[in-house]
């Protein structure tokens, strides 16, 4: 009830990432508001996974035509609360306002780092692998809103120390892996190493685009990509990471070098998601 929320002081750097979902853009009448609200807590706890780090607390801001129901707002309340309680955040405080012929919700997400620590996107050098978590591609039929936010597996990278950098796969392996890159480097991927989504299969059958196309670029895949440093035994770290998390494929996709090698494609030929492209 008052104008800010106060939180516990952390002895651990503080973690702070906010995303929004917009009618039209991230949701429409096909998904139930429940789900809607659930997608908005998930993007943000990818972020956070991301980092390597576990989320604390949340507030939240609506803006939304006076059309909006009250039911759909309670289920929409109810996907989001659900997912924060699965994953220990607190929504403590939030806004609204109207927003005439528009429904948008944007999420701040406060977190705690890792006290191994913080994982970013810089660090990676020449001769890195690049792996990534999961299957990639066909967000669009699914997994746009039904996805796991990776935070047990961000934790567990943020405490190998042969992990250089991470992010997570937003707007497709195409655009997320050139953050990661170092200066004067390709960031190349093997196609056969890619592991394509069964969606985007199907996708590649409607709309004529190669399944590697969608795998690259569709984005809204959620999944973690990371470097290992280029003179660390990649085959034991997968064994551990098997071990881990046996539920949970893992990919040698890539390598950050100097020029795309022989069979290999380079990222920067491809686009992914761009908001305003």
């Amino acid at each position: 009830g008052d104008d800010c929320a106060v939180l516990p002081p952390s002895r651990r750097r503080r973690l702070v990432t906010v995303d929004p979902v917009v009618f039209g853009e991230h949701f429409d009448d096909n998904l139930p508001p429940a789900a809607a609200g659930a997608k908005l807590m998930r993007r943000n706890l990818s972020d956070i996974a991301a980092m390597g780090g576990r989320p604390s607390a949340a507030v939240v801001s609506l803006a939304l035509d006076p059309s909006v129901k009250t039911a759909w707002l309670r289920q929409f309340y109810r996907g989001l609360a659900q997912t924060a309680l699965r994953h220990g955040v607190r929504v403590v405080g939030g806004d609204i306002t109207r927003l005439r012929g528009g429904l948008a919700a944007s999420l701040t997400l406060v977190g705690e780092a890792s006290p191994a620590r913080v994982l970013t996107r810089s660090g990676a050098r020449r001769g890195d692998r690049l792996f990534v978590t999961g299957e990639l591609g066909g967000s669009l039929l699914g997994k746009h809103w039904r996805f796991e936010p990776r935070l047990a597996e961000g934790a567990w990278l943020a405490r190998q120390p042969a992990v250089r950098s991470l992010t997570d796969v937003s707007d497709g392996l195409a655009k997320d892996a050139l953050p990661l890159r170092p200066a004067g480097c390709v960031a190349a991927v093997d196609p056969a190493r890619v592991p394509v989504s069964a969606a985007a299969q199907k996708l590649s059958r409607r709309d004529n685009l190669p399944p590697l196309a969608h795998a690259l670029c569709d984005g809204e895949d959620y999944e973690l990509l990371f470097a290992l440093d280029g003179r660390a035994d990649a085959a034991r770290f997968e064994t551990a990471w098997r071990r881990r998390f046996p539920k949970l494929r893992l990919s040698r996709v890539g390598v950050f070098a100097a020029r795309t090698p022989a069979g290999f494609v380079n990222l920067g030929t491809f686009h992914g998601y761009e908001h305003f492209r």
